[in-house]
Order: structure tokens, then sequence, then C-alpha cells
């Protein structure tokens, strides 16, 4: 029943494509019930079927079965010609956005606005790295303000150390709002191998010994949780 079902769908489709009206419709006129008569009917569709198609345009046929392809869609140019300088990074454009800019922004801002492009960039990969893990909330502004409220007890130091988060330094918030537009957008995180975690080169936490090692960049040392 359901090829019968798709056939005359096809037959209606191809209808409603503007098929030309010489084209035969054979619907059986038997007295035969049963399995016979179903075969029947299928095979008289099936003629049907041919006959509608055989009678369709390249045109319409393109309609009827479009092409798709598995293939990945192709990145964006300029990410395909992503470069880790300072000279890149300011002859792109620079665009405010919604509010998982604005924090991934203020995270790069006081986490990373002194390190290298490279290292901002680095950053910013574990913070979408944990977005996607089913470990932490699935939100840039909820990743970056995951804590306990207490001081001291969060993610990210500086929204927990009891500091106003007041922007400074005007161009090079710019310069991180940059590379958090980038990564939104789709960047490519290639960089630090999937971390989750990352360190300044000054402290040693006891996570670290726990985890894997994934990169080196600046004065931050890079972090995979093994269940992530």
């Amino acid at each position: 029943m359901l090829r019968l079902r798709n056939l005359f769908l096809s037959f209606l489709t191809c209808l409603c494509l503007g098929v030309p009206a010489s084209a035969e419709m054979f619907l059986s006129s038997s007295n035969y019930t049963g399995e016979e008569d179903g075969a029947l009917r299928l095979e008289g569709l099936m003629g049907m079927e041919n006959r509608v198609l055989n009678s369709l345009s390249n045109e319409h046929l393109g309609l009827l079965s479009p092409r798709s392809s598995i293939r990945a869609k192709a990145r964006p140019r300029e990410f395909q010609t992503v470069s880790y300088t300072k000279k890149w990074l300011d002859q792109q454009q620079s665009i405010e956005g919604s509010a998982e800019w604005r924090c991934l922004s203020e995270a790069l801002y006081f986490e990373a606005r002194g390190e290298s492009v490279k290292g901002q960039f680095a950053v910013a990969e574990v913070i979408l790295n944990r977005v996607k893990s089913s470990l932490y909330p699935n939100t840039v502004c909820g990743v970056i303000h995951q804590g306990t409220g207490k001081k001291y007890q969060c993610q990210f130091t500086y929204t927990c150390d009891g500091n106003p988060e007041k922007i400074a330094e005007p161009k090079a918030f710019e310069r991180v709002g940059k590379v958090a537009r980038l990564m939104l957008a789709g960047a490519p995180k290639v960089l630090t191998g999937g971390a989750t975690h990352y360190h300044t080169v000054s402290v040693r936490p006891s996570w670290a010994r726990k985890f894997s090692h994934t990169a080196s960049i600046g004065v931050h040392q890079f972090y995979k949780h093994p269940r992530s």
C-alpha cells in the first residue's frame, strides 16, 4: 500500500508540474480481487508512472529530484584565511552582536587581552568547547558565569573576584570583540585540541594532573576533560 500511495503522489506531483495531457493513465478495470487485483493495479500504476516520467522535461525532473550534496558547506572565505596576527585581525570588520557576543568579548578581554591574537583565539576555543560539551551549560554566557556565587569559586576568575568589570582599554576590547565575532560565526577551532580548561604557567591546579595536556600557547597551558 505504501508503494501504491507513493506512486499516486508522484503522479499528482507530475500533474501539478504541467505534464502534457497526452500522458496516458491506466487503472485496472479487472474484476479480479485480492492479490491478483492488487498486482494488476500495481502493474498499471507502474506503467502509468513510467509513461508520465518519460513525458517530463529535464527541468521538471530536476524539480522532482533536486540535486543535493553530502559534503559540508564550505566555510566563508575569511575563515579559510585566518591569520593569528594583529595586522590581519585589525583588517576584520568590527560589529557588535548578541548577548553571547558580549559575554565572549568580555571573557576574552578580562582573561586574555594581554595575550597574543593566537592566545585570544585559544581561550575562545575553550569556552566554545565547553558550550558543546554536556558537562557544562549550553550557552556562552552560561559557561562563562558558571559558579557557586561565592568569591573565587567560579570558572572564570574575573566573574567572581569582587572587582568591577570595567572596560578601561577600548582598543583591546575592540580587538577581542572581533575574535569573539569570528569564533561565534564558525571560525575553525584548531589550536587547543578540544581543550576545556586552561591555566597560566604561574599556577598548577590539582585538576591539571588528571586531564590531558593539549597545548601551550603564550602564558596559558591547555587541557581537555577526559569526559568531554
